[in-house]
């Protein structure tokens, strides 16, 4: 693949000309380009993208491929940063009934991210929510035998657990297993330790109204230092190829639940990785060429607290300082009312040429900026002083962190606009320069 910087003179001309024929016959096929992206990183061929089966690590393998074939150039051998994690998974039998009722994982049950493992039959126990006010209430609870008995609890209550006493808080540790009921939604999590009760949360809808007896049996395995990497790529600037416009968006997920169950990751994130890709591919062609120099990341392990993103910033392969700008993408999947932006009410200026840009192309139906949240990966990087964008859809389906953000129901409604609205974006601020 011919690469930067572009050749001047006619022969440039010419072929700028002959591209832009070409990509305006092919922008179908970009994006056709992007949901393949898309259903391979949420086909269950990844496993949920996460920490069973290796399915994060087939995911970077993918990545590397398309890193490659795009023709970024490695910052470290085969684009890897690798680093490890403590992380709880759940990679062997995930299954519940209740008076011999079998609920669905995932569907009608999920595990709590810190759940320890376990295998038990046991009945009952509804927490009486007097203990939350009352000794009485209290005292009787510390007489009840509850090593052999299930804790049932509505999720409001999980919160109020923190103000009981010390005693009656490990006393409830006691008991066989416990059981959460959610009343609308399950969302799934990770975590980095593990309890030594098993500990599930079950849709309130799913549950029966008279529940006495439940089994369970949960395998969880905790994984003390898993290695695990972020994939870094680069496009070497044609004017300040030391000044660096980074592009991100992590390529992990939730992995699976059992043997049966995954969470696919759709718009969470392989949207967001998908658009990267797209991003790479469109100033890896010559006449595209940007001024500064593009760093494309794929961080991994968003998921388990924005560990990769932390340990780039505390490992940095470029240096922060010369950073001018960073683009988050993550959850670019919808886009029916536009998108927001965090820090967009942080970095005013660059703010206001992005909702500049987007008026000139009409490329979202409205943008909304956030300050400061810790919520993704540009998060450490604007901690640093280095300024950041993280953009993400509204509108259109809902899923997220469970087993409904799929592929085959993710609109894509605002994907075109986005990257218009990024392209701009990108060339605006590397047009300053020159």
């Amino acid at each position: 693949m011919k690469r930067c910087p572009l050749s001047s003179g006619r022969l440039a001309t010419a072929a700028l000309a002959l591209t832009w024929v070409l990509s305006s016959r092919a922008v179908a096929q970009n994006m056709d380009r992007a949901r393949e992206t898309i259903s391979a990183l949420a086909g269950p061929a990844m496993h949920g993208r996460g920490y069973v089966n290796n399915g994060e690590h087939l995911a970077a393998s993918y990545l590397r491929s398309r890193f490659a074939e795009i023709g970024l150039l490695p910052l470290t051998p085969e684009y890897t940063q690798s680093f490890t994690l403590p992380i709880n998974t759940f990679p062997g039998r995930a299954k519940l009934r209740v008076d011999g009722k079998l609920l669905r994982p995932g569907v009608d049950f999920i595990a709590e991210p810190s759940s320890g493992p376990g295998f038990l039959t046991g009945h009952v126990y509804q927490l009486d929510t007097l203990v939350f006010h009352q000794e009485g209430a209290q005292q009787r609870l510390l007489s009840i035998d509850l090593r052999h008995r299930v804790l049932v609890l509505q999720q409001p209550e999980v919160a109020r657990l923190a103000q009981l006493p010390a005693a009656l808080q490990a006393h409830l540790r006691t008991a066989a297993a416990r059981v959460t009921l959610v009343p609308t939604k399950l969302t799934a999590s990770l975590a980095s330790e593990q309890q030594s009760q098993p500990q599930v949360q079950v849709l309130a809808q799913r549950w029966p109204e008279q529940a006495r007896r439940i089994t369970l049996r949960l395998d969880a395995v905790l994984q003390p230092a898993y290695q695990t990497q972020n994939l870094v790529g680069l496009l070497p600037g044609r004017v300040q190829p030391d000044s660096f416009l980074v592009v991100s968006a992590h390529y992990d997920h939730l992995g699976r639940l059992g043997q049966r169950t995954y969470f696919p990751g759709a718009n969470d994130n392989a949207s967001g990785t998908a658009m990267l890709l797209e991003l790479a591919a469109y100033y890896a062609r010559p006449e595209n060429c940007p001024a500064y120099s593009l760093v494309f990341i794929a961080f991994g392990a968003e998921e388990a607290g924005l560990v990769g993103s932390r340990y780039f910033v505390d490992h940095p392969l470029v240096p922060l300082s010369h950073i001018r700008f960073l683009v988050n993408l993550d959850l670019l999947g919808t886009g029916e009312e536009g998108a927001t932006v965090v820090n967009g009410r942080i970095f005013t200026q660059q703010y206001q040429l992005l909702t500049n840009l987007n008026s000139a192309g009409h490329y979202l139906p409205a943008l909304a900026a956030r300050g400061r949240a810790a919520n993704s990966d540009h998060y450490y990087f604007s901690e640093r002083g280095v300024p950041a964008f993280f953009l993400y859809t509204r509108g259109g389906p809902t899923a997220y962190h469970d087993v409904h953000d799929q592929a085959t129901t993710l609109p894509l409604t605002g994907f075109r606009g986005a990257f218009g609205l990024l392209r701009d974006f990108l060339n605006r601020l590397g047009a300053n320069s020159e």
